[in-house]
């Protein structure tokens, strides 16, 4: 039965990454695939690349060894397709053992499916920072432990900003000086890849927090008196909306794919000088262009006039998240796969050799521009995990298109911000 519910699996995985366009590669630790003689199999599915990935795979490679009747049969899908991927799977009743995710909402949707395993009772939760255990705790139930942790920063090329004179700024009238001076001298002030929809997402989350605080959000979502129609969200469109009509952006920026890896190549030729996006960039500069991480700086997404936003907030998630299908055949197996991805040890060699954080505690990094991150994220006030990754699925897919259409001048900030609520008065009371 085991060996037909793995071919079944595997022929469901092939179906789907077929119709999806992706390009998924299936790794072991001996390079095998699923089928393994009498071992039994776990099916993991996961996200990450480069640095991060080896990480994960030598995490896998520990377990097998230790727990030798096991083979893992390590799945990687890109990250742009992995929702939907995950998603068709689950519906399908053919979901991996173990699988990759970012808590929030989207975990949330297929915990209430009863489709995630409860593992409250088998981890020791005093190892995890609170605030990213929460992120995939419900109804006082644990069910994944996180890896890693991202902030959402601005990378900056030092080069152009020296050869122009130009300092980070703290406030967005100096930003907006800033993309002036750029756009004058034929430089592409920010990189964006928006067709996925995510990394614009970043600059309504941003901007609506230095207008108005993290509590807005908190409000919006509980349904504590401010909605997603609240002025601050009105007011952070026409913030994206102002920058696009400067020509802040690259051309076609939101039909651009970010896996495809182009924002990041406007980075590295110098074509463009900033980009908002996650600290998994410096991981990417380090596999793809290291030669570029000497002219590497960062900032903190930049004030606005007469806001009531902590300056020390910064947008973040928990990443990976690793939880366990309620349906796996081995369970107890399972569990030892995520204990040991969020081992000390597994922590360790991910800050230590991928440019990221961990929540993992008492994991502290020694490189010197990781420093800064964790710098950051010990002075933050607040860590704003992505509306796409907390709100409903059904929500945070609206939340992505509004503000897609705001990048796009497709529609006002107001249209926008009254359709997340319509759609929010629907799903959330």
């Amino acid at each position: 039965m085991k060996k037909l519910a793995t071919f079944l699996a595997i022929c469901s995985l092939l179906l789907i990454t077929a119709c999806s366009g992706g390009s998924d590669k299936t790794s072991s630790s001996d390079n095998g695939g699923a089928s393994h003689g009498d071992k039994k199999v776990l099916d993991f599915w996961y996200i990450e690349t480069g640095a991060e990935e080896q990480v994960i795979l030598d995490a896998i490679d520990r377990f097998e060894k230790d727990n030798p009747e096991f083979k893992v049969n390590a799945v990687h899908t890109a990250n742009d397709s992995y929702k939907q991927k995950l998603s068709v799977a689950m519906s399908g009743g053919s979901p991996p053992d173990i699988f990759d995710s970012w808590g929030g909402g989207w975990l949330k949707h297929f915990v209430e499916q009863g489709q995630v395993l409860d593992v409250t009772d088998q981890i020791d939760k005093t190892r995890y920072l609170e605030f990213a255990l929460k992120n995939a705790a419900f109804d006082e139930k644990q069910y994944g432990v996180p890896l890693g942790l991202s902030l959402d920063l601005v990378f900056y090329n030092k080069d152009i900003f020296n050869k122009y004179d130009l300092t980070p700024p703290k406030t967005y009238e100096e930003w907006v000086d800033i993309v002036k001076t750029l756009r004058e001298n034929d430089i592409i002030p920010m990189a964006l890849a928006n067709k996925t929809k995510w990394p614009g997402a970043y600059y309504l989350m941003n901007f609506a927090d230095r207008i108005a605080g993290y509590q807005l959000f908190e409000s919006a979502l509980n349904r504590e008196g401010k909605g997603f129609d609240n002025q601050a969200y009105v007011q952070a469109g026409k913030y994206i909306q102002e920058l696009v009509k400067m020509d802040a952006f690259n051309e076609g920026f939101n039909g651009v794919p970010y896996d495809a890896g182009r924002s990041r190549q406007l980075m590295y030729t110098g074509q463009a000088a900033m980009q908002d996006i996650t600290i998994a960039f410096l991981n990417n500069v380090r596999d793809e262009a290291p030669q570029f991480e000497k002219k590497l700086g960062v900032f903190k997404f930049p004030t606005v006039a007469k806001g009531k936003g902590d300056p020390s907030n910064v947008g973040g998630a928990t990443s990976p998240v690793w939880s366990v299908s309620a349906d796996t055949q081995y369970p107890d197996a399972a569990v030892k796969l995520i204990k040991e991805l969020t081992s000390s040890q597994t922590a360790q060699a991910y800050v230590k050799k991928t440019g990221s954080l961990t929540p993992v505690k008492g994991v502290e990094p020694e490189d010197p521009f990781v420093k800064k991150f964790y710098k950051i994220a010990n002075e933050a006030n607040h860590i704003q995990m992505p509306y796409d990754q907390t709100l409903p699925p059904e929500l945070a897919e609206v939340h992505k298109d509004t503000t897609q259409a705001i990048f796009g001048l497709e529609i006002t900030p107001k249209e926008a911000a009254d359709k997340m609520e319509a759609k929010a008065q629907d799903i959330l009371e």
